[in-house]
């Protein structure tokens, strides 16, 4: 699709109509029951002058709300806030992790209410933020045994087909896996932010090629995400640092 967020905005903007339209349905239905078949009437507006404009103004609404939310953020809220769609249908049409994609609708979740970050996730943000310096450090210095300390026992890497086309494997299972992985390369890698969370990135032209996507769990990396489809990279948020 090539405008997705617009998709998403008008589509959106249509569900709200609907719902505004069964609310009016209702109301005018208390009070003048001579006018309720006609208004409840399968498929005929009640007043298509009146829905256009509220189309337009809930379309406006939407937009601003939404451009609040990053594209990934955007996507992942719609589809299971609006749509209903259940994460494990997420990760594939967004091509993210499941990990992923529950913390992308929920940060969403309160942006869209309005509500302040979250403090105590800022504070795993900026922990995270140090553990993935740390980790990239040991990777370029061939360090092992660190990344291992940094590693959750059962830490995975899950690469998607674009990255196993390249050459990695499709699951890294186990600390051990994962570390020798990354032992002593790197040397292209660049700190990131992800969606608002740390990763590392790899940059040709200036371009991002790959993204690490970091999942940490009690201060360790649990999981990492190896994303290298061109698609996918184009609906992330990136911003090296």
């Amino acid at each position: 699709m090539d405008d997705l967020p617009a998709w998403l905005t008008t589509v959106v903007t249509r569900l709200c109509l609907d719902q505004l339209r069964k609310h009016r349905t209702r109301s005018t239905a208390e009070y003048t029951a001579a006018t309720t078949a006609e208004l409840t009437m399968p498929g005929l507006p009640a007043d298509p002058e009146s829905d256009m404009v509220l189309a337009e103004q809930i379309g406006d609404a939407m937009q601003v709300v939404l451009d609040t939310l990053a594209p990934a953020e955007r996507a992942a809220f719609v589809l299971h806030d609006v749509f209903g769609y259940p994460f494990e249908d997420i990760t594939t049409i967004l091509g993210r992790s499941g990990t992923a994609v529950r913390q992308l609708a929920s940060r969403a979740r309160r942006k869209v209410r309005g509500l302040p970050p979250d403090r105590a996730e800022e504070g795993v943000r900026a922990e995270s933020r140090n553990v993935v310096g740390a980790f990239l450090a040991a990777a370029r210095g061939g360090d092992l045994t660190s990344l291992l300390t940094l590693l959750a026992p059962e830490a995975v890497m899950q690469v998607d087909a674009v990255g196993t086309r390249m050459g990695a494997e499709p699951v890294y299972q186990g600390a051990a896996a994962v570390a020798s992985r990354f032992s002593g390369g790197a040397k292209r890698a660049r700190v990131a932010t992800i969606d608002g969370d740390p990763g590392l990135v790899w940059l040709a032209g200036g371009e991002v090629k790959v993204a690490f996507a970091f999942h940490l769990d009690a201060g360790l990396i649990s999981e990492i995400e190896l994303i290298a489809d061109p698609q996918v990279l184009a609906f992330l948020d990136v911003v090296p640092v």
